[in-house]
């Protein structure tokens, strides 16, 4: 397995979209479900995976997020966060990605920010689910759906307290740079992702093409006020497959797999190398943004 480290900031790479909406299809609903069919019946994950994989995206990511004590309980796997791990990583072992990705999402705890006590807490969890992949092989750790900076700031603390992989951050973004929370902005956890050890500073977010290529700029600057030089990842999020739409909305602006190429070049064209689509996205989202890119290098932004 190739080093992801090796190629930040050079050529340009896809993230496998989530896989929920094929485990949906198989019947396969909540989260409980999934973490129970990674564990006893792998082959339901690994058929979901198949298609994501033949449409090309370099960097695959786990099929479960649910890592953090916290969220093994919520899930129903209290104390199995081994086997998960495992299993997790088996599966995509099966399927020879070229770069793995192992996603923890937020916790789920309440958080103050002023108490040292629950900044402690929090912080533990994500250090307790990095434990599991001592010893393993893996690319990176995706920290995905954080929607505050503070829960973001003790998910980074945590992951760095006991390893030095590293890290692709993510929080999911409105158009106009505030944070889904309604609490903070986008430039706020930008600060918090160079100033704790994040290697890519990644958004999600419903917006239209333009939007997100602001949300590239705005991080981009800054990151270059702070001296920082991350590499930058964004998730489009698709709201409604329809193929009766006649064209992009902004309420829903990725109808369709052919919508990824224009957002893919827009996006590229401000700095960004990951890219990604999620939601309701399916293979063919994959496979457009992994065929616009293909063979390209990151562009340079003047």
């Amino acid at each position: 397995m190739a080093d992801l480290a090796l190629r930040f900031g050079k050529d340009m790479l896809v993230v496998s979209s989530p896989i929920q909406e094929a485990l949906r299809r198989a019947g396969i609903e909540s989260v409980c479900d999934q973490a129970l069919a990674l564990l006893v019946e792998p082959e339901t994950i690994e058929e979901a995976y198949r298609m994501e994989t033949v449409a090309g995206p370099q960097c695959m990511v786990t099929p479960v997020a649910d890592f953090t004590p916290a969220r093994l309980v919520a899930v129903g796997a209290e104390g199995k966060g081994e086997a998960l791990a495992e299993a997790a990583l088996a599966v995509m072992a099966e399927f020879k990605p070229q770069h793995t990705l192992v996603e923890i999402a937020p916790c789920g705890l309440p958080l103050d920010p002023d108490s040292k006590a629950s900044l402690v807490e929090n912080r533990d969890q994500y250090a307790r689910a990095a434990q599991f992949f001592d010893g393993r092989t893996f690319d990176a750790f995706f920290l995905n759906g954080f929607t505050t900076a503070d829960d973001l700031k003790c998910a980074l603390m945590g992951l760095r307290k006991v390893t030095d992989a590293p890290i692709i951050a993510s929080v999911d973004v409105q158009g106009d740079g505030g944070l889904a929370s309604g609490r903070g902005t986008w430039r706020e956890a930008v600060e918090v992702m160079a100033e704790y050890g994040a290697a890519v500073a990644g958004f999600s977010t419903l917006a239209t093409p333009d939007q997100a290529r602001g949300l590239a700029d705005a991080a981009r600057e800054t990151l270059e006020a702070r001296g920082a030089d991350l590499c930058l990842m964004a998730t489009l999020q698709v709201f409604q497959r329809d193929a009766k739409q006649q064209g992009p909305t902004t309420e829903n602006p990725y109808y369709s797999p052919d919508t990824m190429m224009p957002a893919a070049l827009e996006l590229r064209a401000a700095g960004v190398q990951f890219l990604r689509a999620a939601g309701q996205a399916t293979p063919a989202y994959t496979g457009v943004l992994a065929a616009t890119v293909a063979g390209l290098d990151v562009a340079p932004v003047l």
